[in-house]
């Protein structure tokens, strides 16, 4: 957390009115990688709007999230491509994994998982991104095996730290 990095942000957004609201929102999670209840009231300070108001746009797009990520975000599409090629039995093997459901982050803070409406990567369906790396054609049986790649890198790197 770089709170010299969230104090530039508000700074920038200081006297800002109501259209600053989601691009500060952006900026912010950006840094921080969700919005806390604290950083919603003092961009509600900031931009003099309640907390509730803030609250309702930010929950209107489900770009925003309130908790924090693992460090591996999992994202499942579940665009109609997707969803036709089986991604709801992708989905189901992932939370049997993690142990978690979508919208969660497990235990240890290594893993959180999403489902997107459409990573836009159709003819790869199904389709799942970890961070941004994307897996295509994945079928339940591969979830073990891309997880555990995480799982192994993460041990890595604890080892040379």
């Amino acid at each position: 957390m770089s709170k010299d990095a969230i104090a530039k942000i508000m700074e920038k957004y200081a006297g800002g009115e109501r259209d600053s609201l989601i691009p500060l929102l952006q900026e912010i999670q950006d840094v921080e990688g969700y919005l806390s209840r604290k950083q919603v009231e003092e961009i509600g300070k900031l931009l003099k709007l309640p907390t509730g108001k803030i609250y309702g746009v930010a929950t209107f797009y489900n770009q925003f999230r309130f908790k924090p990520q693992g460090r591996y975000h999992v994202q499942v599409c579940r665009g109609t491509a997707c969803h036709v090629k089986g991604s709801a039995a992708v989905l189901d093997a992932i939370e049997k994994d993690l142990n978690i459901k979508s919208g969660e982050t497990d235990r240890k803070g290594d893993f959180s998982l999403e489902v997107v409406a459409c990573i836009g990567a159709c003819g790869l369906a199904p389709v799942i991104s970890v961070n941004g790396e994307f897996h295509a054609g994945v079928i339940p049986k591969d979830i073990p095996r891309i997880l555990n790649g995480y799982r192994d890198t993460e041990v890595q790197n604890e080892q040379n730290r």
